[in-house]
Parts: C-alpha cells; structure tokens; sequence
C-alpha cells in the first residue's frame, strides 16, 4: 500500500477552499502520485490523466457491493455515518447514479432515449418560450440575485415537465433535493441526517402519489413510459422511484449551480462576454467553457475491484478514488492558460460531465437551457454588472457554485 501524504493543507469545508479551491487543487496536481484524505478515507486524484483513467478503467465501480461483503458495507456504513436511514438508503443510497454493471445498463436503458440530442433539441421552443416569460417578469427590475430569481427556475421547471411534475410543485422539489445533496459532502453530522432522511421520506411520499395518478390517467410523460417499463419487468417499485428521484435532483442543483457561475465567469473576463456579443455562434463553445472553467460537481468517487497501478503507485482491491474533477479540469497539462475563461476555447474536452459508463445522462439538456439563457440575457440586456464587490461561493468539496449573484442590468 503507497504511503499517506498528510502534509499537504487541504481544507474543503473552509472559506478559501469556497472562494477559490484552485491553488489547493494546484499543490495537489503537484505532488507525485495521488494523495490520501483522511477525512473522506479516499486517495485523490487530481490531474487530468490521473482522472480519466480511473473513471474510464472498468475496473473502478461506484458501489462497494462489488468488492465487499454485506456485513462490511453494514460496517462503512455505520463508520460514514449512512445507517439508520431508511429511506435515503432505498432512494438515494441506491440509484442508477451509484449502480454499476447489468443494473446501471439497465435502468439507464429506461430513460436514456428522452435524453438524446434529438429529443432535447425538440424542446428548444418551449424552453426558450419558458425563458423570454421569467425574464418578461424581471426585466422591469434594476436589479435582481440572479441565482435565485432566474436560475434557480429553470432545471428544475424543464426537467420536471419531461417528468411530468406540475410546474406549481417544482419550488418544493428543489428544497428537498438540496437537503438530500448536502448530506453527500464531508459534514455529516446527525442533524444533516435527519434533514437528509426527513426531505427524503417527503419526496418518496410525493412521487408515490404522483405515480398513483399516472398509472390511473398515463400522459405523455416519462412518468407514465416509465410506469410502463415497470410493468414490461424492466426496474422494481423502489428503482422507479429512486430513479424519478435521482432524474428531478440532478436537474436542480448543479445547472443552477453552474449558470450562476457561469454567468460570474463573463462577468470576471469582460472581454469574453463582448466576445459573445459579437459572435453569437461562440455560445456552444462558451457553455463548455463555463462546465470546464467552475465544474458544478468537482468531486465523485470509484472503487477499485482488483488491484491496480495509478500514477506510479499500486492500490489493493477495496481502495476508494476520490476523483477530482473540477481539478482536472484546471490542469495546465491538459488545458493551456488553464485558469483563464475562453469563450471559444477549443478543443476542450473537459470532464465534467463524467467520463465512461457514468456520463452524465442530462448534459445535452443542461446545455441547451444553459445557450437559451446566456443568449437570451446578451441580446435582451446591454449593461450586466456586479453590484457587489465579492461573490460568496458554496462550502463543501462535492459542490462548486455561488450562493448569491446580486446584478444590475439594462435592458437594450
């Protein structure tokens, strides 16, 4: 086993790690081989390579059940904190998200085809309609958060109506699937336990009922194509729901994340967003640039199945990966001028959308809302600006994204 590094200072929950994690991530990507985090029990993996490897290596999975037995996944689980939590278990502990093999294959089979370019790109019009009305009902305003009073609207709405969500239902969603995340990063503690479990219990609740009111009147939703896979035999009761879970959380947080700072991100390199407004054919390349340049979810993990060699060093079967992407997505080695946002940066083949059997499943539609909004904003406003001196970043290692984004805008 390769010896820990401790000496290294990596403090994730703290407040420099949130306003700018890059110089830790930058000691990390400079010390040889991977380093050892204590406080997540995991070995990180910092640069590029480093990263792709493990994430794309069939060996590395996302469920210990692979590599241990049921007495000592009841152990870790006990050491992480994750038992006693019934529901969360059933729902969020298991989800097509941490499944691997035959499993993950097939309840990615059930949703994937609504998910493709194509499908996506047949809800342009009504995305974009959805976005000229809430930025209708701001634009009398001087000034508004951005985050939370046009963001904050947008997955969610989206992606609970291919769901099949009433659109007067997706405000309390989005509360439970971040009280349900944040359990996800170091800081478990009881209470966020109990919070996790709590907002857990009320989801499953809420979309029980919802499947009852499909299964009596189906819609052409994928609620009801999903009621019918779980009749043709293709998932259980508990893997509807987990997945319906999983679809609706990861449409909120991270896009509402990363439109946030994306948008920071045009407003720090200004000559970037000129740029845009002059070459309006640069915003494709611009929303890479914005996944690449603050990765929403800068952190995930694997689990090794056999032994093997990372970086120069052998790991025995059982180690735990902590894969940094949003790291490997400032490696100079990979990226030139790594910490400076290009809008029409290319080639860019960033990882933050996963890599391998686990890319992610909604990245054709995050993009898409994410062109629909930054062009819609450019053409609408002439005049974007910061009202306030500091932008306050989320703290935690599994999430990148401001709290607030306070602007004033001019309309053109």
């Amino acid at each position: 086993m390769p010896k820990a590094q401790r000496d290294l200072p990596f403090a994730p929950l703290s407040e420099a790690f949130a306003q700018n994690p890059y110089p830790f991530y930058a000691a990390l990507r400079d010390t040889p081989g991977l380093t050892y985090f204590e406080d997540f029990d995991v070995w990180l993996a910092a640069r590029f390579d480093d990263v792709t490897r493990i994430v794309t290596d069939n060996r590395m999975v996302r469920s210990m059940e692979h590599i241990a037995a049921p007495e000592e996944v009841a152990a870790q689980k006990r050491a992480g904190n994750w038992h006693d939590m019934p529901h969360h278990a059933r729902f969020v502990q298991f989800s097509l998200l941490d499944s691997d093999g035959e499993v993950h294959d097939r309840l990615r089979k059930q949703v994937f085809k609504l998910f493709t370019p194509v499908m996506v790109g047949r809800l342009r019009d009504e995305i974009q309609a959805y976005v000229d009305g809430l930025i209708g009902a701001l634009c009398d305003r001087t000034e508004i958060d951005f985050v939370e009073d046009l963001a904050a609207h947008v997955p969610g709405h989206i992606i609970g109506r291919i769901l099949g969500v009433p659109d007067e239902d997706c405000p309390r969603l989005r509360v439970w699937s971040e009280n349900i995340v944040q359990y996800f990063d170091i800081d478990r503690s009881n209470e966020r336990k109990a919070l996790a479990e709590r907002n857990t219990t009320e989801f499953y609740l809420y979309l029980d009922e919802l499947k009852r009111e499909r299964e009596r009147a189906p819609r052409e939703d994928l609620l009801s194509q999903m009621i019918a896979s779980q009749r043709a035999g293709h998932m259980s009761d508990d893997e509807f729901i987990s997945t319906a879970m999983l679809i609706l959380m990861a449409g909120h947080g991270s896009t509402i994340d990363v439109l946030g700072s994306g948008l920071h991100a045009l407003l720090t390199f200004p000559e970037e967003m000129r740029r845009l407004r002059t070459d309006g054919g640069l915003m494709k390349t611009a929303v890479q640039e914005m996944f690449r340049y603050e990765s929403p979810l800068p952190f995930f993990h694997r689990y090794a199945t056999e032994e093997v060699d990372i970086a120069g060093q052998v790991f025995p079967r059982g180690t735990k990966f902590g894969v940094l992407y949003g790291s490997a997505n400032r490696d100079p080695a990979q990226f030139p001028d790594a910490d400076r946002f290009d809008a029409g940066r290319t080639p860019n083949w960033h990882i933050a959308f996963g890599r391998g059997a686990h890319f992610c499943l909604g990245n054709h539609l995050a993009r898409l809302d994410m062109d629909i909004i930054f062009s819609t904003l450019l053409k609408r406003f002439k005049t974007i600006e910061l009202t306030e001196p500091e932008v306050v970043y989320k703290r935690g290692l599994s999430v990148r994204g401001p709290e607030a984004l306070k602007i004033h805008w001019q309309p053109a």
